[in-house]
Parts: C-alpha cells; structure tokens; sequence
C-alpha cells in the first residue's frame, strides 16, 4: 500500500505527535509498505529519506502550550505537489483541526483520507472557534482515529462525528531491554526519581514534584531526582532552590537510547502533569522499562495506569498528596517489585507491531475500489472549497 503521512509540527522539535508519526512510519515501511510523510522542520537536512520538506512553520497557541504550525498559499504549493508526485492509496493526516499542513490536505486532497486525533483540552478556542468553519473540510475525513477516549470526546464535541480509538505506540523492547545510564542503578545507593518533559511548560507539573520532592527528602535524605527535557536552566534553578540543590541534576535534552536508559535506571518515575494530555506515551515507555510509576490523576493516565493497578495515581495538583505517595512506595519494596514486574507485560499491548496493524485495518476500510489514488484539486480552483458529498474525483494510478 503507498501510504502518505502528514505531521503538522516542526520535525526537529521533539513532541508526541511528531513521536508517533516517526514511529508509525517506521514500523509500516518495516511491513514493506511504501511511506512518505510531509512536515514543516527548521532544517530540512534534519528529515529522514522518507520525508518531504513542508517548509518552515510559526509558534501557535494551541492545547495548553506553543504548537509550531505552517499555513498558506505557498504552503498549499508544496501540499499539491506531494499528493500528486505521491499517488498514494491513502493519506493519513494528524491533528487536521489546527491551521497546519494537516488542514491544507484536507483542503486540497481528492480521495481517502484518515485522521488522527490528538488533542485532549476540554476547552479548545481555537476548536470552539473555528470548528464550524473548518468541519466542512474535515467532512472530507473518510477514517477517523482518536488516541484515547478523551481525544475521541473533544473531537465529537466540537467537530461531531465519531471515531475509532488506536492508541499511540511504543516500541516496547527498545525500553524492556538494554543497558542503564553510568552511575545510576536502580535500588543502588538511595531512591532515584525520574522526569522527562519540557520542564518550563506549567502544564508538565513540575513545580508541583519539587514540592512534594521537599517532603520525599526529609523522609529518604539520600533521594535524588533527575530532570531530562528542554528548558529554561536558570528559571529551573530559581524553582528548585537552595534546600533541594543537592537532590536535583538536570540532564537537558537526551537521545532516546539515553532516556530508555533513563527509565531502565530510576526507582520511580513520575509524572506530576496537570493538563492537555490526551494520552500519556512516557508512561507505557515507563512500564516497559519497568519503572514504577507514580502519576496524577489525569484521565489518560488514568487509563494507561489501569485505574491504579500498574501504577499510583494521585490528585493533581497535590504537592503533598504527591509527596505522600512517592515516600509510601520508596518505603514498600515489595510494591516497588510488583510494579516493576507488572510493567512490561502492560506496555505489550501498546507495541507498534500490533497498532500498525489496527491502523492498516482502517486504511482497508476506506480505499477507493479499482486502485485509485489519492490526488489534488485543480491549481485554479480554491481549497476551502469541497467538492459535493458523495463526490469524490480520484485520478488513475500510474504503472508501477
């Protein structure tokens, strides 16, 4: 099957979606399909062979932090040649909703399209908005997913229509199996807790687990916590203070053997978020690298956390509530192996060779009959504008 993939946000800048639209790729050219993604990137010598270069995007407000996105005419260029050199079978945009290269082929393609949906803010201006102008061209969508059910609830409300929920994926045995970081060996010399994250953006939490850390190191004085992210140093250092210095060490950004490392080393690792999270891929990345987790009460986390029984969930927001919960695990050994052990078996089911598939069978499920192939609407004829329902034009798929 050609399949074309299109990412919305900056290639080069580390993100879920972006995370999981590599990762899919990767895995369908694995199953000898044929894949190419379109994105914006800052260099366009960072994309991978099977990539095309979207151009250079903007910072947006959008789902609790600055999304960078790309819209516009010489946008809606690029959009046209790729689908028409692509001849792909089907064309698989991710969050379509936000003025992205997502929403221009929905714009402009002609044939089966299939959507995914991350987005899970309750309360999304840009969707309130703008969701009665921009449905007409997602109407287009032939196959909706959604990566939880939180994501599916946001995207009936404000756009209406339904959608299957594929969660997002791990590579899991890159995280069951592989070595620690130098130094750092779990149950070895004091309790070590770990965060990844971009630890200036409020809505990762961190604020609230340097205040419960307070609490941890009066009860386990050797306790340690590690920071692994993108960041301001300074404003860190500002929030972390005197009195935990010596209990705090930031990793800044790391590859991903390093933060599987990461995960493979910590006693616990923890996730103190407090909103915008539509699913939670670090903590299956966790649970396959048999870290216990303790995380706040989020409904994805929730969800991925098997309503506690792979991990502990805590209120959010709770600086003491948190504090109380990594002390009472660091003190429960035995919990601490049980979760360590129960981890990976958790993670299996979100591997990306089972949801690759589950999302094959989507596609199936929307190709045109007879082999044709996506293409692109006239140069002379605008994009926003739909062709009638039921109507879909599609142009012969050329020799292979």
């Amino acid at each position: 099957m050609r399949i074309g993939l299109v990412c919305p946000y900056q290639w080069d800048v580390p993100g879920g979606v972006q995370f999981h639209v590599r990762d899919l790729a990767e895995t369908l050219l694995g199953l000898g399909h044929h894949v190419e993604v379109l994105t914006p990137a800052e260099h366009e010598d960072s994309l991978p062979a099977y990539a095309t270069f979207a151009g250079r995007t903007v910072p947006v407000p959008y789902n609790g932090s600055m999304a960078s996105l790309q819209f516009g005419p010489v946008s809606a260029t690029r959009v046209r040649r790729w689908l028409r050199d692509g001849h792909f079978d089907v064309v698989h945009v991710h969050e379509p909703a936000p003025p992205s290269v997502s929403l221009l082929v929905c714009m402009i393609a002609k044939g089966p399209i299939v959507a995914t949906f991350h987005t899970a803010t309750t309360r999304s201006k840009w969707l309130a908005a703008m969701g009665p102008m921009v449905r007409p061209w997602l109407e287009r969508i032939s196959g909706r997913i959604a990566v939880s059910d939180f994501a599916r609830r946001v995207q009936v409300e404000h756009l209406g229509g339904d959608a299957v929920i594929i969660p997002n994926g791990v590579h899991v045995d890159a995280f069951t199996h592989g070595p620690t970081l130098p130094g750092i060996a779990r149950g070895v010399d004091g309790p070590t807790i770990g965060f990844l994250g971009r630890f200036d953006e409020p809505r990762k939490g961190l604020p609230v687990l340097l205040e419960a850390m307070r609490t941890v190191v009066r009860r386990h004085p050797g306790a340690r916590l590690l920071i692994a992210g993108r960041g301001d140093a300074a404003e860190l250092d500002r929030l972390v203070g005197e009195d935990l210095r010596p209990h705090v060490g930031l990793l800044g950004e790391i590859s991903e053997a390093d933060k599987a490392a990461l995960l493979r080393s910590v006693d616990v690792y923890c996730a103190p978020n407090l909103l915008g999270e539509s699913f939670g891929v670090i903590l299956i990345e966790a649970l396959a690298a048999g870290a216990p987790i303790v995380a706040s009460d989020l409904d994805a986390f929730t969800r991925v956390l098997e309503d506690g029984a792979a991990g502990v969930l805590v209120r959010r927001g709770d600086a003491a509530a948190l504090g109380r919960a990594l002390c009472d695990l660091l003190a429960d050994p035995p919990r601490l192996a049980e979760l360590s052990a129960r981890g990976p078996a958790a993670a299996a089911a979100y591997d990306w060779q089972i949801l690759a598939r589950r999302i094959l069978a989507v596609y199936e499920t929307v190709v045109l009959p007879g082999g044709s192939a996506v293409t692109a609407t006239d140069d002379d004829q605008f994009p926003g504008v739909p062709p009638a329902r039921g109507q879909v034009r599609t142009s012969p798929r050329p020799p292979r």
